[in-house]
């Protein structure tokens, strides 16, 4: 799902500029933990968030499930 989010490293200036919390399930993120901008709502995703997003997404980065992602 690259098109739909960018891969990043969780560095010290996004944790404190940016957000230090998972845009979906609010668990702490951490430096150096891998993280994701979701580009179609603008929020940062722990690795777990985005697997189970990209599973309810097509390609156009629509979800299709929309019972929430831990339903």
């Amino acid at each position: 799902m690259s098109t739909c989010f960018v891969d990043q490293v969780a560095t010290r200036e996004i944790l404190l500029r940016v957000t230090n919390v998972c845009g979906v399930c609010y668990s702490d993120l951490h430096e150096g933990d891998p993280i994701y901008y979701d580009l179609q709502h603008y929020r940062y995703l722990c690795q777990e968030c985005y697997e189970k997003l990209c599973e309810k997404m097509n390609e156009q980065c629509e979800v299709l499930e929309e019972e929430g992602l831990f339903g």
